[in-house]
């Protein structure tokens, strides 16, 4: 026989969990949970949910050796092989199974309403992951059989590209932009930094400076004094003159 390479996945672990003794079914209508002696369970211990490939295992084991008590294959959720009651949300009924073909049913109890919320989505995520690998296998299946379209070229085969809207930059449409400052760009011919020549080949004359005197003529100058051979005689003149113009400008003259 040959080894199963499957890698065995953990799902779900519950460390407080109740296995009862469940009398037969009396009618099609289910189990009921009141129907057990809740009080005195007959094993306690841990759950585990593994799964191996399609399958799902529910493990119950001692929480202190981890020897295993029970064991419940799971194919398909919900199914035969786990099944709630019908009076309470922390109660199923699970199928086990020996290994040798025998099988015994028994019911689970969780203390906490959240524990059998986890142990029911666990169960729920993985066989609709199930569901989802068997449908992504059918259409992978079905695209394999439908025929291959063949887009590759065929021997001699050529296509043409036709791409529009390219307009060709004609040769010299570019213009030169003008340096800043508004300074055009030398004729053809010029030397960098020499002078341009007027026509004729002479050279121009050199600007005539022009005198900045007159802007600043207020007035004809005042003719230079001799000089007296008085040795007082420049300051009567200045004496008198300051005299004049006091008189002059309105003032009154104090001898």
């Amino acid at each position: 026989m040959a080894e199963d390479n499957t890698y065995e996945s953990m799902l779900c672990v519950k460390n407080e969990v109740h296995v009862y003794r469940i009398p037969p079914r009396a009618s099609n209508r289910g189990y009921r949970a009141a129907d057990w002696k809740l009080d005195e369970p007959a094993w306690s211990g841990r759950m585990k949910i593994t799964a191996k490939g399609k399958m799902a295992y529910i493990k119950l084991e001692d929480k202190n050796t981890g020897e295993l008590f029970a064991q419940a294959p799971v194919e398909q959720y919900p199914g035969s092989a786990v099944e709630g009651v019908t009076d309470s949300s922390r109660y199923f009924v699970v199928r086990i199974e020996d290994g040798n073909g025998r099988h015994a049913f028994i019911g689970l109890g969780f203390a906490d309403r959240g524990d059998s919320f986890d142990f029911n989505v666990a169960l729920q995520d993985h066989f609709k992951w199930v569901r989802q690998e068997g449908e992504l296998a059918k259409q992978e299946a079905s695209q394999s059989a439908a025929p291959k379209l063949d887009l590759s070229f065929k021997e001699g085969q050529t296509i043409k590209i036709s791409i529009g809207n390219i307009k060709k930059k004609e040769a010299g449409a570019a213009k030169t932009r003008p340096m800043g400052g508004g300074l055009l760009p030398p004729p053809p011919g010029a030397k960098a930094g020499g002078l341009i020549l007027p026509p004729g080949g002479q050279q121009a004359a050199p600007a005539v400076q022009t005198n900045p005197a007159p802007l600043l003529d207020f007035g004809s100058p005042a003719p230079a004094s001799q000089p007296s051979s008085d040795m007082w005689g420049d300051f009567t003149s200045a004496g008198s003159s300051s005299s004049k113009d006091a008189v002059k400008a309105g003032w009154v003259q104090f001898s």
